[in-house]
């Protein structure tokens, strides 16, 4: 690669590092979301984990709209409307707390992520294909370190607008009668307003930015006839399991992280840590995966492969489980935050393994993994209706066969292959 090429893929590189930025920092916003909106609209756990189903089934509805959106309008174009989307989801808030209407709340997030499905149907592929193939691998660790810098100060900083004094306020709420009760929660579902004009002014300048940039678009359609002669024998992607596996494999992945970052909070808080002290431990959740992909792109293939670092980080997270559930208080939350560095290396392991071999069908392939990001919206509310039913420690119980069935596909399922 020359030093010109070099110089030319940087620009691009430093604009999708931005977009990876926004997607943390917006998706992780969810991790305050929950037990804040669980207060202001006096919801149950598995009400108040709606909040992560709203915003994560739309990577499930709308990947395949998505990818009609991008091939109509390209990528850099599509990236914009991605972010303009996004915008509206943002724009909704407003009305919803003025209101204080949970459900205007879970529209609000299911736009938001309608947006990001376009976007992370844009960005991932394009960010794989903008320079050589070698250094896939590194560019795709530092988007995600980009993600998760923003991912762990999301948190802090929403939750110290909605959550300040959210300890005193419950306690005051449980002592008061109905009217002055509705007037506080009025009062706190008005503070998330503020933020969110915030969110929606820095969308709306990066959406016209990205229109206006020199981002290259990049003709993905002569690619594939590049390959076009691969697979020759096969006619739709069900005849390809590790495919299939892979899919199932990224939808549990999505679903543990979620859990790791987004039920923390409301887990310290069940365990009588404060909402004040226990809005951090997010934070802790995003630095640890941040620190799985600086091992990564230091130790990954020098030290060892990317299979091998999906079978350790599966069976680490099969340990934290444990330990979280046999563990008391500060500890067993502790444990949940650490399971950061569990995931951390999952997602650039499992989507390789998943991809290879496709040819032609590598762009269905790529949107059936998007639509597995769903798994973020699924199991967090099995686990809210479980902490529901048992107990917030007890339902951590779940994360245990999804870890055992990503080894499983780390060992031997990635290499399950169509015979016939």
């Amino acid at each position: 690669m020359t030093n010109q090429t070099k110089t030319s893929v940087i620009p691009p590189i430093a604009i999708i590092g931005a977009l990876f930025f926004i997607f943390g920092f917006v998706t992780w916003l969810n991790s305050v979301l929950i037990p804040y909106l669980k207060i202001a609209c006096e919801l149950t756990n598995f009400e108040s984990y709606l909040v992560a189903f709203a915003f994560y089934i739309a990577y499930f509805v709308m990947a395949l709209p998505s990818a009609w959106v991008l091939k109509k309008t390209g990528f850099k174009k599509g990236m914009a409307v991605g972010l303009v989307i996004m915008a509206v989801g943002a724009l909704i808030f407003i009305p919803a707390a003025l209101t204080r209407t949970y459900t205007l709340f879970l529209l609000g997030l299911f736009i938001q992520g309608t947006g990001l499905a376009v976007l992370q149907t844009a960005s991932n592929p394009y960010i794989t294909i903008l320079g050589p193939v070698e250094s896939a691998a590194k560019r795709i660790s530092i988007m995600g370190i980009c993600n998760k810098v923003a991912g762990s100060i999301a948190p802090i900083l929403l939750g110290a607008v909605t959550l300040k004094d959210a300890d005193a306020v419950t306690g005051r709420i449980a002592g008061m009668g109905l009217a002055e009760k509705a007037l506080e929660l009025d009062l706190l579902a008005q503070k998330v307003i503020l933020p969110y004009v915030a969110i929606i002014g820095v969308l709306v300048i990066l959406a016209v930015l990205i229109y206006f940039s020199s981002l290259p678009e990049i003709d993905t359609e002569s690619e594939d006839e590049e390959v076009a002669l691969a697979n020759t024998n096969k006619t739709s992607i069900m005849q390809f399991p590790h495919l299939l596996l892979g899919a199932l494999t990224l939808f549990l992945y999505v679903g543990v992280e979620v859990m790791a970052g987004d039920t923390v909070i409301s887990y310290g808080s069940s365990v009588g840590i404060p909402l004040s002290e226990a809005k951090f431990f997010t934070t802790y959740t995003l630095v640890s995966m941040i620190v799985g992909y600086v091992i990564g792109i230091l130790c990954i293939p020098k030290y060892f492969s990317q299979q091998t670092a999906l079978k350790l980080s599966a069976i680490l997270g099969v340990l934290l489980t444990f330990a979280a559930i046999f563990t008391t208080g500060y500890v067993s939350v502790l444990m949940i935050s650490l399971l950061g560095l569990a995931n951390s290396l999952m997602w650039p392991a499992i989507w390789p393994l998943a991809i290879t071999g496709l040819g032609r069908f590598t762009k269905t392939g790529a949107s059936l993994l998007i639509m597995g990001i769903s798994g973020g919206a699924l199991l967090p509310l099995l686990y809210g209706y479980l902490a529901d039913v048992v107990n917030a420690q007890q339902a951590y119980w779940i994360m245990a066969p999804c870890y055992l069935f990503i080894w499983y596909y780390a060992v031997s399922g990635h290499k399950v292959r169509f015979k016939g």
